[in-house]
């Protein structure tokens, strides 16, 4: 059995991967609260826990893993967007104009994730669905004196759990002075956090021992992992700016509520994006979500192959070279195993994506199989990393087309270089270069070409 390593961010180190269970491999992620598009960098998490996903189901085989990815459906931006729309005059209450805006986000993120190639998790839970059981675990809290009620809120009580900063490396003394925390008169220690807190008569909210109101963000995830996955599993993740508060905090309730198990037992979090050398930002005008992109035409198989080829734990820096060249790459690719059948995954890039998850180096390896014009080993490799699949949508029949029309071509000089017409094969490789296609010729004598960043299919089109 192949062996897997990855990094975890509890004990600072790379280990070898050792489910609880193998028949049962369990993996929860922290899914996007869905008031608005996904942004590029809300793709990032997404694609490497896909790539994971792949990998642990290639391994212990698809009935033996469960991938958990919820949708935070109770948040006060979802209300402040249903306020507006409210107040802008569309009908219905405010609990269903948050109802409709969360359906309505819930679908575009299904769409655009898709359209990444990205394997829609084994169970994708609404927090408004678990209500109950997070009252429940908050009742269970307050009993065993790890939370408390204040005016009308439910708070943690950070002092209660010795370990509490362990995750992220902090001590309580240094959030307190260094963390942005909202002071209020009825908290205990500046760092308690709520779980519980009120709502008014015109806000979304639900009956409770404490009233009526709703949840606070941290007791969502842990309620509906536990409900889920149990009191321990295999893994959690979740992008690097979740490690702290939201991360360390579902640690120490759900250690609290379920002394007995471990919660999650190797924690994986993914760097952040930058847009050309620079932080993703509305103010500097770099801001933009996948449907941008992808209406754009820039197609999801390119956004996924450039994000893929970073590793997770570095920052990834999207650029407009980078695109074009993944476009190039990809196009290659798809022309030269068109026909091909996929073989076995090739050891070397299977070891690659088994160490904590190098898909840098696999992506290396799949372009050494291309140069090698191993079709079927090249195929299978691919999709090992959700690429060069038929379920892309319209960039698989455009290329294809295209593409079709350069191996007319090809054919046709190659022909000609056989017949030692050199004039008709130079006038042929002229077409192709004043449509952005470079004929390369290689020492076996196989065709080969890459699209340049002046590739233009329409005049393709009209040859």
């Amino acid at each position: 059995m192949t062996t897997i390593k990855l990094y975890n961010t509890r004990t600072r180190s790379k280990e070898v991967f050792t489910p609880i269970d193998p028949d049962n491999v369990r993996m929860y992620v922290c899914g996007p609260t869905v008031y608005d598009r996904a942004h590029l960098g809300n793709a990032r998490p997404v694609l490497v826990f896909d790539v994971l996903n792949r990998l642990l189901r290639h391994v212990y085989g698809d009935d033996h893993v469960t991938y958990v990815r919820n949708f935070t459906d109770v948040d006060d931006k979802i209300n402040a967007t249903a306020l507006a729309r409210k107040e802008a005059g569309a009908e219905g209450t405010l609990e269903e104009l948050v109802q409709q805006r969360s359906d309505e986000t819930i679908d575009w993120y299904h769409q655009d994730m898709d359209a990444l190639g990205a394997l829609r998790p084994d169970q994708e839970p609404r927090a408004t669905d678990f209500i109950p059981q997070m009252i429940s675990m908050i009742e269970g809290l307050i009993a065993m004196d790890h939370a408390y009620e204040a005016e009308g809120h439910v708070l943690f009580a950070v002092e209660s759990y010795a370990e509490y900063g362990k995750l992220s490396g902090r001590t309580v003394d240094d959030m307190i002075a260094g963390a942005r925390v909202e002071v209020a008169p009825y908290k205990r220690n500046p760092m308690d956090f709520v779980l519980w807190k009120p709502s008014s008569d015109d806000l979304p909210g639900w009956d409770s021992p404490w009233g009526r109101g709703r949840p606070g963000w941290h007791i969502e995830c842990s309620a509906m992992s536990f409900e889920l996955l149990g009191e321990s599993f295999d893994i959690h993740g979740g992008g690097n700016d979740l490690m702290f508060p939201h991360h360390e905090n579902e640690i120490a309730q759900s250690r609290c509520a379920h002394p007995s198990g471990d919660f999650a037992k190797v924690w994986m979090h993914n760097e952040m994006l930058q847009v050309e050398g620079k932080k993703m930002s509305k103010s500097l005008g770099n801001f933009f979500t996948v449907r941008d992109l992808l209406d754009q035409g820039i197609p999801g198989e390119v956004i996924r192959f450039v994000m893929l080829s970073t590793h997770y734990r570095k920052p990834m820096d999207w650029t407009a070279e980078k695109t074009s060249d993944a476009k190039a790459t990809l196009s290659k690719w798809r022309a030269l195993t068109k026909d091909a059948v996929a073989g076995e995954v090739p050891e070397a890039l299977l070891a690659a994506v088994a160490d904590d998850l190098n898909t840098a180096g696999a992506i290396a390896e799949l372009h050494r199989l291309a140069s090698n014009q191993e079709a079927p080993a090249l195929k299978a490799g691919a999709g090992m990393l959700g690429l060069l699949g038929q379920d892309l949508g319209g960039w698989v029949a455009i290329q294809e087309s295209h593409d079709d029309k350069i191996i007319a071509l090809m054919l046709a000089r190659r022909d000609a270089r056989q017949s030692k017409d050199f004039a008709e094969a130079d006038r042929i490789r002229d077409i192709l270069r004043s449509a952005g296609v470079k004929p390369m010729d290689t020492h076996a004598g196989n065709m080969a070409w890459e699209k340049t960043a002046d590739f233009d299919p329409k005049k393709l089109e009209a040859l």
